[in-house]
């Protein structure tokens, strides 16, 4: 849902940026609620470790079905009305997560909460871009972030105002599914969205972003995906299980902690393209796996010599290593896709890394903390060395593979 073929008046502009703002804003926010904490309170659960690989990997596999639902709101059904479907499919499951201890039903409540949910990060883009000049939705995207940092205004809430604890709880979910529901009454207001590509055929090849593959053909480009899906594997570490860690130091405001990095990335994320134009894409994604590298170097340094501050650094950085490698990466693919496959190429890279790589990296990352659980909880340095290791690998490889013989990554010119 990328074509704008509505004019909009122009006194109705700042209402319509308004409204969409404000989808945006708790679209990220009612996830990063629950989210954030979830590793935590499965550890205070105390589900099997591939009943955490399975759970945490619930937004992994809504990813993979993701584009399936962006078929039926491009052909089909118009845009607000398919988005207010899913938050409604969302609540009810949250709601009904935060109501059962029975694992079992847990994963399957966040597995369909997250087939409802995934899609909506790339909808909620299309209604906003159907609506606006390309050039004033980062304008409206980036109260998705400030969204998904106040999400930790819940744990101080609930931890300050009204002394009950939060994280590691049920409780994110249930508010997740409240700010679901106000979600749903503020898509009904949305301008209407209709469907742009209503009549015409589709398959689930181009769907998926298939044939995508053709393009790696390129010795490069298959590098790039490789190493897209491999990075994810220590990307878990953090993303999914972080807050397990953090409950394990006893970190009180695990939410409100997790969401410094969301704060700093959107100030890394302005970088990205003055960073390009100076270096490189090549040296910017180089740059991102070094962040990467360093990022888990100072959650094992900083345990080795009991430095706390030290995992803030980690913590910090983490726009960096998404905006520079994964922004970068997506820059890429723009450049190196022809006109005919640029959309499905995004939205393969989109399946490879938060899909697929995602989902062996949650199984991966569970299972090495599953091996240094200890009768005091688990090792952390021991699983911090590993993921640095495996990080410094991954860097090396992908500099020595990853050639610079490509205009596309080495033109430090004007984007386009």
């Amino acid at each position: 849902m990328t074509d704008n073929t509505m004019v909009i008046p122009r006194e109705k502009t700042g209402k319509i940026r308004l409204k969409l703002s404000l989808m945006l804003f708790l679209q990220y926010m009612m996830y990063a609620v629950w989210w954030v904490p979830l590793a935590a309170y499965l550890t205070n659960l105390e589900v099997s470790s591939l009943e955490k690989s399975l759970i945490v990997s619930s937004m992994a596999i809504g990813c993979i079905f993701s584009p399936v639902v962006g078929m039926l709101a491009d052909r089909f059904f118009a845009g607000q009305k398919v988005l207010a479907v899913l938050n409604t499919i969302n609540a009810v499951m949250l709601f009904l997560a935060g109501s059962t201890n029975n694992h079992d039903i847990l994963f399957i409540c966040l597995l369909i909460a997250m087939l409802g949910y995934m899609p909506s990060w790339s909808l909620t883009s299309s209604i906003a871009m159907a609506h606006l000049d390309s050039e004033q939705f980062p304008r409206v995207r980036i109260f998705g972030s400030i969204g998904w940092v106040a999400s930790g205004i819940f744990s101080v809430v609930f931890i300050r105002v009204l002394n009950i604890d939060f994280d590691g709880t049920n409780l994110p979910f249930y508010c997740g599914a409240a700010v679901s529901f106000i979600a749903i009454l503020a898509n009904l207001s949305l301008p209407d969205t209709p469907p742009p590509a209503k009549g015409q055929k589709g398959s689930l090849i181009d769907t998926f972003g298939l044939r995508t593959i053709e393009l790696m053909k390129d010795r490069n480009f298959a590098v790039f995906i490789l190493f897209s899906f491999l990075s994810m594997i220590p990307f878990a570490m953090y993303f999914s299980f972080f807050s397990e860690f953090l409950l394990h130091i006893k970190t009180k405001y695990i939410s409100v902690t997790m969401n410094w990095g969301v704060l700093a990335e959107m100030g890394f994320l302005l970088l990205v393209t003055p960073a390009i134009k100076k270096f490189g894409l090549r040296k910017v994604m180089i740059l991102g796996l070094v962040a990467l590298f360093i990022r888990y170097l100072s959650f094992w340094a900083g345990g080795v010599i009991h430095q706390s501050w030290m995992f803030y650094i980690g913590i910090l950085i983490h726009g960096l290593i998404f905006g520079f490698f994964y922004v970068g990466g997506q820059i890429y693919i723009d450049k190196k896709a022809p006109a005919q496959l640029k959309s499905q190429a995004q939205g393969f890279i989109f399946l490879v890394t938060f899909g697929a790589g995602l989902l062996v990296g949650n199984f991966i990352c569970a299972h090495i903390i599953d091996l240094f659980r200890t009768a005091e909880g688990y090792n952390w340095d021991a699983i911090w060395g590993i993921i640095t290791l495996s990080s410094a690998l991954l860097l090396l490889v992908f500099i020595v593979f990853f050639k610079n013989n490509d205009p596309t990554l080495t033109n430090k010119q004007k984007l386009t």
